[in-house]
């Protein structure tokens, strides 16, 4: 258990912004990470639910989903690099998953990089499918759109 006791899974707040933001950049690059505004913004959006795990009280790790009634897209799962392989991605995509069935939404969908393999196994590992690929999506490759349907 070693790695995963000293973590704790928490709602992302206004203050987190920056931090979440940095965190973004580290795993994204400037083309594709959020900004503090954005993260400071869906800190305080009631269709939106972004958690942070913090491992001895330091931010490892981000993600979101956006809620419209039925439908819920995962706008993003981001671990820092050198906390990646310990289980910090699944258990995010866990509670995300818990929170979108308590909210009603029947079916979840998100955008991943096909070279972006880890994820992918991830998302096939709870169910989700690929079922299209969109064309230049991120600005040097396309996205495969992936999907689960809970109805």
């Amino acid at each position: 258990m070693g790695e995963k006791t000293r973590l704790n899974v928490r709602k992302l707040t206004t203050d987190d912004a920056e931090i979440a933001a940095e965190l973004d950049f580290k795993c994204f690059g400037a083309r594709d990470a959020c900004s503090r505004e954005y993260f400071f913004r869906v800190a305080q959006d009631e269709r939106q639910e972004f958690l942070v795990v913090e491992r001895d009280g330091k931010i490892i790790a981000c993600a979101g989903v956006e809620i419209d009634n039925d439908t819920a897209e995962i706008e993003s799962i981001a671990v820092a690099p050198e906390y990646r392989r310990i289980g910090v991605a699944t258990i995010l995509l866990s509670k995300l998953l818990d929170t979108i069935t308590k909210c009603g939404a029947t079916f979840i969908v998100l955008e991943v990089r096909p070279s972006n393999k880890a994820a992918i196994e991830l998302y096939k590992k709870f169910g989700f499918q690929i079922v299209e690929r969109e064309k230049n999506y991120y600005w040097n490759e396309d996205a495969w759109i992936m999907a689960k349907d809970f109805s």
